[in-house]
């Protein structure tokens, strides 16, 4: 993953402050057994991980580009498990390795097309058969400040959607139709719009998708 597409530097800096809001859809979650192995892919500072612990679920790993956010996690929640990626989307999962995998305004961070492939890619590597994919995420803004920062920065960046933050992080957002696109090799379960403020306070609207790796034949 290239440096734009990972953004280290901007997320270390940041992980001492920065607060995210991206809801936990528990219901989606009922038919999945406390004990089911999970991975938050992009964990930030274990705030998803914490929840899901208080619901009961004790088979957990969070995994994130950034050490800084890593750090972060260790001293608020010490005895769960966290582990900084060296060379994001790869990871160090073993193949068919969780029943579970969250992957919670992530792709806001990704502006490339490719770099998202690549990281569903992995995410479908580490999934075990008939395993859960929850993507939380933003859709494309009709607001007037959005629309402006999308038009300027879309040459630079050969698509709308991906603009500038005024404290320096490079961020997406995305047409419905994307998700679709990106999560071809999976099954769509469910769907769900929801309003959530980004982590510069922004009211936004964002997409919930639960989809399904296919079993074995």
């Amino acid at each position: 993953m290239s440096d734009l597409d990972s953004q280290v530097p901007y997320w270390d800096a940041a992980a001492a402050t920065k607060t995210f809001t991206h809801p936990l859809h528990l219901p989606w979650l009922d038919g999945i057994s406390r004990h089911a192995a999970f991975l938050d892919y992009g964990c930030g500072y274990g705030r998803i991980m914490k929840e899901l612990e208080q619901h009961g679920f004790d088979n957990l790993t969070g995994v994130d580009a950034s050490p800084g956010m890593i750090s972060r996690a260790r001293r608020l929640h010490p005895t769960m498990r966290f582990a900084a990626l060296d060379a994001p989307p790869a990871s160090s999962c073993p193949d068919a390795g969780f029943d579970a995998v969250l992957l919670f305004a992530v792709l806001t961070c990704i502006p490339g097309d490719e770099a998202q492939h690549r990281l569903i890619s992995e995410l479908n590597r580490i999934l075990k058969p008939g395993g859960i994919l929850y993507i939380s995420d933003l859709l494309l803004q009709d607001d007037e400040r959005n629309r402006n920062r999308y038009g300027r920065h879309a040459d630079h960046y050969g698509s709308y959607g991906v603009f500038e933050t005024g404290d320096g992080a490079v961020c997406r957002h995305h047409p419905r139709e994307w998700f679709s696109t990106l999560l071809a090799g999976f099954q769509t379960i469910d769907t769900r719009t929801i309003t959530v403020s980004t982590m510069n306070g922004h009211e936004s609207t964002g997409i919930q998708m639960l989809a399904r790796k296919p079993a074995s034949a």
